[in-house]
């Protein structure tokens, strides 16, 4: 085990954030450190290039940092990032575990400009460690050590046109050469990284709105998001009655919403055979002050007062998908992450020599 040094003793709560690349995981990552206060940023005097984002409370590491093969290795040896050969599975559990246990780790950078394996850098074991790339829920090893897991499932038409956006506009790619890197990955996301929505507690999918025929613009959204019952600390969101099948479209008096308007579903399920319950927004705002309409309608949103979601959805108004559901589903899961925490944190406080999850 690399590292060494004891900051804590077993407190740290691990979450999970499964996506493919240009899946929205960067914005996620800053809706839930927001949550919880403090601004999130790379490690003081370290490689300027990091990866890691530390806030007060929370490090969110991104598991591109245990690539065993740069970008030249990697094209040598034919496989993709996602390709489970390319990365170094056993240093992620061992420093993960480590984390969790208040020990700190020297972490290994991958650099994403110059597609090379950094110098390691030290991090320390945080109250939260977010694990978040390809494979957080790959091996079981890793996946046992998680308190909570997310899986950001992008539709391939709503994937295709943010990656678009992403890798052209900030990255300098070329469509031809983005069109060529999806499709040799396909096979590889098919395999190594769809999967892992099996094992996630929530999942938020993001698919082509059904409130426009034959649109194929990807502009408006529709968005599930997909709850898992039974699980510790964690109950699921509902709208009007739990347990209920409903469908909601809101009063256009109190909520505006331009063409093609907006609709609300929810209602139990089944997902990869467990139990789940499902929340569904299709369309967008206009408004994000008229949001707290609908935040009146929620339970079980696991908010400190009325409207914080609404006021988190306003501070961010600048995000990617403010105005839609991967927004609000995003800042609703992480109310409930800080729910958890702080649920786990309590019965650790009363019960100091017992661990909730070893």
């Amino acid at each position: 085990m690399r590292g060494g040094e004891i900051t804590c003793s077993g407190d740290t709560i691990v979450i999970g954030l499964a996506a493919d690349s240009g899946s929205g995981k960067s914005t996620f990552m800053r809706r839930l450190t927001s949550v919880f206060g403090g601004a999130a940023s790379p490690p003081k005097g370290g490689n300027p290039d990091s990866n890691t984002l530390i806030s007060d409370t929370t490090t969110v590491i991104c598991l591109d940092d245990y690539h065993s093969l740069d970008r030249t290795g990697r094209k040598e040896k034919g496989v993709t990032a996602l390709d489970p050969r390319a990365n170094d599975f056993d240093l992620m559990y061992e420093q993960v575990k480590a984390l969790k246990n208040g020990v700190a780790v020297e972490k290994p950078i991958y650099n994403h400009v110059t597609g090379l394996l950094d110098p390691p850098e030290l991090i320390k074991s945080p109250k939260i460690l977010v694990i978040e790339g390809l494979h957080p829920m790959y091996d079981p090893r890793v996946r046992d050590l998680l308190d909570f897991s997310i899986y950001l499932d992008i539709s391939n038409e709503v994937k295709f046109a943010w990656k678009i956006q992403r890798d052209m506009a900030e990255r300098g790619h070329s469509l031809e050469s983005i069109k060529a890197s999806i499709e040799a990955r396909k096979p590889d996301f098919d395999a190594y990284i769809d999967p892992q929505k099996q094992y996630a507690d929530a999942v938020i999918e993001v698919l082509p709105t059904r409130l426009i025929p034959d649109d194929n613009e990807g502009k408006v959204l529709r968005v599930k998001l997909i709850m898992k019952e039974g699980v510790p600390y964690f109950n699921p969101v509902y709208l009007f009655d739990e347990g209920s099948t409903i469908s909601w479209i809101p009063c256009g008096r109190k909520l505006t919403c331009s063409y093609p308007g907006i609709s609300f579903s929810y209602g139990p399920d089944a997902y990869f055979g467990h139990e789940v319950s499902v929340l569904e927004m299709d369309g967008q705002f206009d408004r994000l002050d008229e949001l707290i309409y609908v935040e009146s309608h929620l339970s079980n949103i696991s908010t400190k007062f009325y409207g914080e979601i609404t006021q988190q959805m306003l501070k961010h108004a600048d995000f990617p998908g403010s105005n839609n559901g991967t927004g609000l589903f995003q800042t609703i899961v992480g109310l409930k992450i800080r729910d958890l925490f702080e649920q786990i944190a309590a019965k650790r406080e009363s019960t100091p020599l017992q661990s909730t999850k070893s």
